[in-house]
């Protein structure tokens, strides 16, 4: 006998489960078999069902009474939580659990041929399989819509909430580093190789990039090309190591506002559109999205408007992970570029949880399909729970990649933490005025700069290693012109080369 696919299988936990949950005092196993088979028309074998019951018992959402030999399964009543249905305004109820894991199914992309890992597994929850089902229906069986305002009117924030608050917990504790209460992007400048690297890879992979993540280390770390690679591959990884440089050195000052999106745009399409007048400029003309039977908006007055109305949502809303997924949840669906929307929409994602030192959002992993459907069941139906699914896989994954990372780099230097921007500042002074400072000199200024006296042979030291390392392509870290970058080498001769 063929071995069964994971969908069936959790098809046939959900059916009967569902069957279960008809009978609030519970069912043996043997009434359950007849009552699944009048419920269904399927006459389920007693070894398949005793399988499912089993893994609806470890899931927990159903409990036997182990009594005899044949035990009485009851389905659990799990206690709601109050979410805003974003398509109407009213509420709903949705299991708590749901958020957990224990309410979720298991569904593997069934493309075989897709270009996503085809081993990943999402957990869905029953809301996310609901909407799966039906924006996988023919293109002809869904119906044609276009932007709707309540969708985004109807959201109020810090009252309404994508992400239940059971998932935002323990996202917000797996995404905790130990650069909380430091200023603003430590964390991600901590980890800024690879996040630069893994981010770059795993956004780029969502938009069909054919550069593997080794391809992807070896052009962002040396410059060099696979072979055969495009140009379009090459310019798309390129521009998201410079949008992600301009989020981390930026971190205490970009916001949820027009000149940090649009720069993000700006950075993420540079060279990749046919018109270089849309690269950071809202869109003045209608868009299509050919997979879908959605047609955003092309009144321009009206994109302005709503793009605003996003920023501002987002600024409001107290929680740095249920920002991060609002922001991949509207911008895409206003479609407010000409292109490059969900990548600007991937980008802003990290904005608060670089800004709050949380974990950032690599994408690393995840399926093509799974993240496509996801923004799909947005457009066509305003309905996030699937793609909410997608973001707490997502995030959960990242989480646990970065602190391996974080792990196997040890504890970060006390000296660069505490005094981060003092080092700038001397290395900035130091390219300006053209010099090569002694270490006498260095160390007055240090002192200048409030250094503590125990302090100032490990701050010396630093300042002249970043001073040695100082090249072109960080020069926005100082806030330096690459014009006065060449000066400085220039004028210096050969000291820097000669520096132990």
């Amino acid at each position: 006998m063929p071995k069964r696919s994971r969908v069936a299988v959790a098809r046939e936990r959900e059916e009967v489960l569902e069957t279960l949950k008809a009978f609030p005092d519970g069912l043996r196993q043997t009434e359950l078999r007849a009552a699944h088979h009048s419920r269904t028309g399927h006459l389920v074998a007693y070894s398949t069902l005793g399988r499912r019951l089993k893994e609806l018992a470890k899931q927990g959402v159903v409990t036997a009474s182990h009594e005899g030999r044949d035990p009485n399964y009851v389905a659990v009543s799990t206690p709601p939580e109050v979410l805003l249905t974003p398509e109407n305004g009213d509420t709903r109820s949705t299991a708590s659990s749901s958020a957990s894991g224990a309410k979720k199914e298991y569904w593997l992309p069934p493309n075989e041929n897709a270009r996503s890992n085809p081993t990943a597994e999402i957990p869905l929850s029953r809301e996310a399989a609901a909407v799966l089902a039906l924006i996988r229906q023919h293109r002809s069986q869904r119906l044609p819509v276009t932007y709707r305002e309540q969708f985004l009117d109807g959201y109020d924030p810090g009252r309404t909430w994508y992400i239940p608050t059971a998932a935002r917990q323990r996202l917000t504790q797996l995404g905790t580093t130990a650069f909380a209460g430091q200023p603003a992007g430590t964390y991600a400048r901590d980890i800024m190789q690879r996040l630069v690297i893994d981010l770059s890879w795993g956004s780029s992979r969502l938009e069909g990039n054919k550069y593997s993540r080794i391809d992807t280390e070896e052009l962002i770390s040396a410059g060099r090309e696979p072979e055969g690679a495009s140009d379009i591959d090459r310019q798309m990884i390129l521009n998201h190591k410079a949008a992600i440089e301009f989020l981390v050195e930026n971190a205490e000052e970009i916001e949820f506002d027009r000149r940090t999106v649009l720069n993000l745009h700006a950075l993420l399409a540079e060279n990749l559109l046919d018109d270089p007048d849309d690269e950071g400029r809202l869109r003045s003309r209608p868009v299509a999205i050919g997979t879908s039977v959605y047609t955003p908006i092309a009144i321009p007055q009206l994109i302005d408007e709503q793009f605003d109305k996003i920023l501002a949502k987002t600024r409001a809303i107290p929680d740095p992970l249920e920002q991060s997924f609002f922001v991949m949840v509207h911008l895409p669906y206003l479609q407010p570029f000409r292109d490059v929307n969900k990548r600007t929409s991937r980008l802003a994602a990290n904005i608060s949880l670089v800004k709050a030192n949380l974990c950032p959002l690599s994408f690393v992993d995840v399926p093509e399909q799974s993240y496509a459907e996801g923004t799909l069941a947005v457009y066509e139906r305003t309905d996030v729970a699937l793609l909410r699914d997608v973001f707490e896989w997502a995030y959960e994954r990242s989480c646990g990649q970065f602190a391996v990372l974080r792990e196997a780099m040890g504890r970060p230097d006390p000296i660069r933490l505490n005094y981060r921007a003092q080092l700038r500042s001397i290395v900035a002074e130091s390219v300006i005025e053209r010099v090569w400072p002694s270490d006498t000199e260095l160390n007055a200024k240090a002192a200048a700069s409030g250094v503590l006296a125990t302090d100032r042979d490990g701050f010396v030291a630093a300042a002249r290693r970043d001073l040695i390392a100082l090249r072109a392509d960080i020069l926005g870290r100082y806030r330096l012109r690459h014009s006065e970058f060449i000066a400085w080498i220039t004028a210096i001769g050969d000291a820097r080369k000669s520096s132990p």
